[in-house]
This record gives C-alpha cells, sequence and structure tokens, in this order.
C-alpha cells in the first residue's frame, strides 16, 4: 500500500513537494488555507537550469513557459546604458508554475479552506490538526505553508521572519501600452538601475493567461526602497485604521501611500521606470523579510520552501530552492529525514545569505553612485541576482 503524505500549503512549494512525492509512488492529500485557488497577481519569477530540470522530473509540461531575454542591462538616472551582461535566461510568472504544477496532482485531492494549525506524531505516523479542529492522519507531514508556517512555529518556535528594514514595490505594464522608445531599449532586457541606496530590476513576462505574443506580453517592475520601521507601520495601516502585522492586501494599501511612492518614484528613478509605473495596475508592496532554518525535519515531519527559508527576493531562488527541497524530501522520504535535512539546510543557507549580502549592497553608502552610473560593485550585481547559488 502506497505511503500517504499530507502537504500544509497548495502554493509552489506545497505543489512541488506534492508532485515529487506523487513520482516517488506516495498519495498525497493537500490542504491550502484559501478558499479560493491562488494566484500570484502576475509576479514575475525568474528560471534556472535547475528549476527547469525539476520541472521536466515532476512531470511539468514546458511548453510556453516564458520569455526569454538575452542580456542583463544597467542603466543610469539619465536613461543611458551603463553595463551590458549577456545572460540568456527565461523569465515567466508565479501564475504560470502554479497552474503546470497545479495540473499534475489528481482530482479530489487538493482541497481549499482547509489550514493546518499543528500536528501530533508517533511510531504509528503524524496527525495534522485543522483550524475547525479536525484531523487527517497520514506517514509524512510536510509543511509547506509559507513563511509564516505554523508548522515551523511548532517545530521550531524560534525561528521567526526578520523585517529587512525596506520593501519591494511591484508593478505590471502591459507591453502594448508602452511607448515606442522605452519598448525598444528597456522592454527585451533583464534591466538594472543601482544607485545607492535604491535598486531596480524589470524584465517582459507573459501576458494574461500565459499570452506570449509579441505585444500582448507585460513588463514586471520591482523595485527596492527603504522603509524603516516605523514608517512600515503606516504603510500597513489601511483607511479603516487596522494594521497588518506583516503585510498588507494590495487593495487595502492606502492612497497616500501610493501617492508618497510616486512623489518617490519620480524623485529618483530613471524616466523610463517612471513611465513603466504610470502604464501599470495599480502597485503594491511587501515587506522584505528572511529567515534560515537549522533543521528542517522533526521526526515524520518536514519543513519546504519558504516554510523553511526565505533568502530575500534579490537572489530569485525562492521557487528553484522549493523545487530542490521537493526532489531531495522525495528522494529521502522513505528513510531518515535526517538525511534531507543534512543535503538542504546549507543548501538553504547559501540562499539565505546570498540575499542578504544583495541587499546590503543595495544600501551601502555611496555619495559617488547616486545617478547609478557609479556602483563599485556593478558587475558583481547583475552577475549574482537571480542566479543559481553554489
Amino acid at each position: 500500500m502506497a505511503r500517504h503524505a499530507i502537504i500544509s500549503g497548495g502554493s509552489i512549494g506545497g505543489l512541488f513537494a506534492a508532485t515529487a512525492l506523487l513520482r516517488a509512488g506516495w498519495t498525497v492529500d493537500v490542504y491550502e488555507r484559501s478558499d479560493v485557488e491562488l494566484a500570484g497577481r502576475g509576479a514575475g519569477i525568474v528560471t534556472h537550469d535547475t528549476l527547469i530540470d525539476a520541472l521536466r522530473t515532476v512531470g511539468a509540461d514546458l511548453d510556453d513557459l516564458g520569455v526569454m531575454v538575452q542580456d542583463r542591462v544597467a542603466f543610469d538616472r539619465s536613461g543611458s546604458r551603463v553595463a551590458v551582461l549577456p545572460y540568456p535566461q527565461i523569465v515567466t510568472s508565479w501564475d504560470r508554475i502554479h497552474q503546470v504544477l497545479r495540473r499534475l496532482v489528481p482530482q479530489g485531492h487538493y482541497h481549499l479552506s482547509r489550514h493546518i494549525t499543528g500536528y501530533m506524531q508517533s511510531s504509528a505516523g503524524v496527525v495534522a490538526t485543522f483550524a475547525d479542529g479536525t484531523t487527517v492522519s497520514g506517514d509524512l507531514l510536510v509543511g509547506a505553508d509559507g513563511f509564516r508556517s505554523a508548522v515551523r512555529a511548532q517545530m521550531l518556535p524560534d525561528v521567526v521572519p526578520d523585517y529587512a528594514g525596506y520593501v519591494v514595490w511591484r508593478a505590471l505594464a502591459d507591453e502594448a501600452d508602452l511607448p515606442p522608445a522605452l519598448h525598444r531599449d528597456i522592454f527585451p532586457t533583464f534591466s538594472f538601475f543601482a544607485p545607492s541606496g535604491t535598486q531596480i530590476i524589470g524584465y517582459p513576462i507573459a501576458g494574461r493567461d500565459n499570452d506570449l505574443r509579441p505585444g500582448h506580453r507585460r513588463y514586471n517592475f520591482v523595485w527596492y526602497a527603504p522603509a524603516p520601521a516605523a514608517d512600515l507601520r503606516d504603510m500597513l495601516t489601511d483607511d479603516a485604521g487596522q494594521h497588518h502585522p506583516v503585510s498588507i492586501p494590495p487593495p487595502l494599501v492606502r492612497g497616500a501611500v501610493l501617492d508618497a511612492m510616486q512623489v518617490q518614484a519620480r524623485r529618483i528613478l530613471p524616466q523610463a521606470f517612471v513611465d513603466i509605473l504610470d502604464q501599470s495596475a495599480r502597485p503594491f508592496f511587501t515587506p522584505i523579510y528572511d529567515h534560515h532554518a537549522p533543521v528542517m525535519h522533526d521526526g515524520r515531519v518536514a519543513l519546504a520552501g519558504d516554510a523553511a527559508c526565505v533568502a530575500r527576493p534579490h537572489v530569485g531562488m525562492g521557487v528553484t530552492k522549493a523545487a530542490e527541497d521537493a526532489l531531495a524530501l522525495a528522494a529521502c522520504a522513505d528513510g531518515d529525514l535526517a538525511a534531507y535535512s543534512a543535503q538542504r539546510v546549507p543548501a538553504s543557507l547559501r540562499a539565505y545569505q546570498r540575499g542578504q549580502q544583495l541587499g546590503a549592497a543595495i544600501f551601502a553608502p555611496d555619495p559617488a553612485n547616486a545617478d547609478g552610473a557609479h556602483n563599485p560593485i556593478l558587475h558583481d550585481i547583475m552577475r549574482l541576482t537571480a542566479t543559481t547559488v553554489d
């Protein structure tokens, strides 16, 4: 009889764990706390060879995965190119990766509105408890429930996400809405603007419903901006005066916060990126947190993806890391999970440290680099951002 895995979390990390275990002969049930199918608001995902190999391993459809970009290009405040790095890479979207994995979970084994809040285990297996008090039994529990993981909170209560002191503003602009010169100079590239104290990256991704036709794609705008803790509290407070402690739903971001962002953008960003922002749907922001679990298992319970480690998004490894976790977990799940932890903890730590390194580089004081043309480590930033961490 096939062994049964309980997956807490139906996002990409949970789906990768489920599909890898299915390929290894397990039965799985995925439990997602949301009551609606997940969507990533079109967020961009940078792929790596290891991610594509992992998708192929679990049987995912790789057709029309994303947009190929050939070069990484850095711009200064005036909009001039200051560096070019050839780096062919496929860029895709969160929604596309989720979609191709979601199709692989058998009908009736993906459950919405089911929030796992804790677990008990014995020699006979593991029992997961839901928020409504009901339970489910299995041979393995995978905590793939994100950076606010309830499974990790029980396993490792001292491991909590730390706020990094800045936020990332994200926006999407339709390709068809971009001015011709901007489309020619910016749209085809993986773009950087890296003055002291802030940073932008941007790249093309598919349009709605994974539309990859020229003229129907979108540009993914990503802007790292400082936000001291006191400012963050105000940014996370909605018009009704309710404070959202960790992150705020995009529709609840106050108009005053959006207006302040627009003023700041016009003060420091190249005009091309201001134009992209102006052509975008309503921008939203996410505070930057990170954490790293020193162990990724407890008996028959394992952590995977962001539940185990969040590396800051400069690394561009969140989805790839979740994929590598899943394949390693499936290989070890019939034996001792200590081997899984021993393999994945140091790998996650390298991504965590790389993210902190790249984050610190953004905010290193450098009056000579106010325009982004004189960043002394620009080539390192371009080479290390969203690349595989060895």
